[in-house]
């Protein structure tokens, strides 16, 4: 059963955190992950996305809250709902806005096929990409200004 809209509101396991932009989760020791949030920075020119580490106390509590394991896909929250794989791009796609939706585009094709590529990647992103200690590091100091 998925929670409800902002149920993570009512649950005292999670932190109180300013949810009025959604948030992006990620798993902060893999090069990937960091290299995607920057790009996703350096596009959100507006600032309308936070973003925080699965590894954080925050980001561990809201995957354990919508009951979703992060090191098989990172969260996108947005407007109290969990996003992920394929479909939280997309969401993505439309809270940046503008240009970006044209990537809804890609909709068309079959979400299993979607997020059988993005497992794929998933289950490789260390061996390809590599993992640091803190891969949060690779973020400007601007950018990491932007973690919540």
């Amino acid at each position: 059963m998925t929670p409800a809209p902002y149920s993570y509101r009512d649950n005292p396991a999670v932190p109180a955190f300013g949810d009025s932009r959604p948030v992006f989760i990620f798993d902060h020791v893999c090069v990937l992950c960091s290299g995607g949030v920057s790009f996703i920075m350096k596009h959100d020119h507006k600032g309308t996305i936070a973003f925080t580490p699965a590894q954080g106390e925050l980001g561990s509590a809201l995957c354990q809250h919508f009951g979703i394991d992060w090191d098989e896909s990172y969260v996108f929250i947005r407007n109290g709902r969990a996003f992920i794989k394929s479909t939280g791009y997309f969401e993505v796609a439309r809270a940046l806005g503008g240009w970006w939706r044209l990537g809804l585009v890609f909709q068309i094709i079959p979400r299993p096929l979607r997020d059988w590529a993005y497992d794929m990647i998933a289950r490789n992103r260390y061996r390809w990409f590599g993992k640091t200690a803190e891969a949060c590091a690779l973020l400007t100091p601007e950018q990491r200004a932007r973690l919540l």
